[in-house]
């Protein structure tokens, strides 16, 4: 019966196919035993399937199983599988191709640059070694983020680089399209970490800022220095321009959290990070706000609180996103299978050799790092210093007596504003940590998922909230780790509530990085 079923949906695909024919579309792709043609316009070819457009609408069909007649059929022996990479100049002019430079190397390929007539378009040609033949060009259209996105949803894009997450109105379009939902784990990923980072000129006295009267000069509420412990001058405000990523992060990151919306009309927008740096380097009443890695010879703010914390961007504190204006960077692709050499390549940003690659570019890498309890010492003696009376000398004994046998992992978890969702990073930290696990590099170890809370609220509730949080965490990571023997590592988890802050209650910022998941080794 079920056979009789299928060559009845064989041959009204067939007599359909033959109808579409006769309409001159670009290929024909007819089973090997001629049972079934289907005709339409080639969207994509990855050297295994094929993408096309019919009046079924988009399908995806594997290239063993049939054969392609028509102008538009790919040479199946002389494939050259292209991936179009579009979006923020800060990952395509560096990072990007440094990547694939140092990719190609590895697996048996030549890279060559090919410069476009738009000084902002290049192409990179893969050889393999062992023939000269083309294997690969990806193209290269640097822009912005938003640019990015727009090239993503108008099907002009393979991979999208951003400085941001996707916007939920882009998320939408994406899904409308029939991209997928981008924030899924196979859908985007943080490629490398970076961070909003204030800065002024050396010779500028000030050498710390509150987030909130960060977001006030941003909003154009504070305009002089002396409303912030300089001296009584005009500050002059320097922003990336407006269609970056990271002007956009700057927004959702510093103004929104202090319930500001709209930058100040008085404000110097800069095309690149370098001329921005230079601006502020050589003002000594310049602001700018730029990324870690572009923030040249300036001087950049600590982060302060009104309780007495503050916080330096450097890369630890960034990997570990203590430092609360972290900015991962991220990759994104849409809901169809790419090449074969582009989803090989995308697995090697994730590997050892990559995270050194984007470590030398300048950015923070993801490689997990252990911190040993003795470079901790003032974590812990913040604990006690910050100590409400909710929190026990008996609980501070065992937070300490449970983690300085171990080292704290660099890996950690945090979770959107008003949300039990992870956040991105931290999604991408589930899928990095899982890994791990699967290639044994936990094994005969303890890993202790410990979690911390802020200071709202009772001291007990804030401590069942952070260890439902841990369980939360360990059990992502543990479903992520399809193929780990998770008898051959401990991983339990613990929580200590709000008994080791970050930074101050008293802001958006400082809750959020108290509410956290840490790992700890032993």
């Amino acid at each position: 019966m079920i056979k009789m079923i299928c060559a009845a949906v064989f041959a009204a695909l067939s007599i359909f196919a033959t109808a579409l024919t006769a309409m001159a579309q670009d290929v024909t792709l007819t089973s090997r035993d001629s049972a079934v043609e289907l005709s339409g316009t080639l969207l994509g070819f990855d050297g295994e399937f094929y993408r096309i457009e019919t009046d079924y609408g988009e399908l995806t069909v594997d290239g063993s199983g049939v054969l392609c007649a028509g102008p538009a059929c790919p040479n199946l022996q002389d494939f050259v599988a292209e991936l179009q990479i579009s979006g923020a100049p800060t990952l395509g002019a560096v990072v990007m191709p440094a990547l694939i430079e140092t990719f190609a190397q590895k697996n048996g390929y030549t890279a060559l640059r090919e410069d476009g007539q738009e000084a902002q378009h290049f192409t990179y040609v893969l050889k393999r070694d062992e023939d000269g033949k083309t294997a690969a060009r990806f193209y290269f259209r640097i822009g912005n983020t938003d640019e990015g996105f727009a090239d993503l949803l108008a099907d002009e894009a393979d991979v999208v680089m951003s400085l941001r997450e996707i916007r939920p109105d882009e998320r939408a379009r994406a899904r409308e399209s029939g991209l997928g939902d981008m924030t899924e784990a196979n859908r985007s990923r943080v490629l490398a970490l970076d961070a909003i980072v204030p800065v002024v000129s050396s010779s500028n006295p000030v050498r710390g800022i509150s987030p909130l009267n960060l977001a006030k000069v941003l909003a154009g509420r504070i305009t002089n220095w002396e409303e912030i412990g300089g001296p009584d001058v005009p500050i002059d405000l320097h922003l990336p321009g407006g269609g970056s990523g990271l002007a956009q992060a700057v927004v959702d990151q510093v103004l929104k959290p202090a319930n500001l919306r709209t930058v100040s009309d008085t404000v110097i927008r800069h095309d690149t990070p370098d001329t921005l740096a230079s601006a502020v380097a050589q003002d000594t009443f310049a602001l700018g706000l730029t990324s870690y890695a572009d923030r040249g010879t300036t001087q950049a703010l600590m982060l302060t609180g009104s309780c007495g914390f503050s916080m330096q961007a450097s890369r630890r504190t960034i990997k570990t996103e203590d430092y609360p204006l972290t900015a991962p960077m991220f990759l994104y692709f849409p809901a169809r299978r790419l090449p074969r050499i582009a989803r090989e390549f995308l697995a090697f940003t994730r590997e050892p050799a990559a995270q050194i690659v984007i470590r030398r570019s300048g950015f923070v890498d993801q490689t997990p790092e252990e911190i040993p309890v003795e470079e901790q010492g003032n974590r812990f003696a913040n604990a006690i210093a910050q100590a409400g009376a909710e929190i026990t000398l008996e609980e501070l004994q065992r937070m300490t007596a449970t983690l300085t046998p171990m080292a704290r992992l660099s890996t950690s978890f945090r979770f959107e504003a008003g949300s039990i969702r992870l956040d991105a990073q931290s999604r991408s930290n589930v899928q990095q940590l899982a890994r791990a696990l699967e290639v044994g590099q936990y094994d005969a170890r303890r890993l202790l998922f410990v979690g911390f809370s802020d200071g709202n609220g009772p001291a007990q509730s804030n401590r069942n909230i952070a260890l439902r949080r841990a369980e939360a965490v360990r059990r992502a990571v543990s479903e992520a780790a399809v193929a780990a023997n998770l008898e051959r590592v401990e991983l339990e988890v613990d929580a200590f509530g709000e008994a080791m802050p970050m930074a101050c209650d008293d802001s958006a910022w400082g809750r959020q990085a108290n509410r956290r998941v840490e790992v700890w080794v032993r």
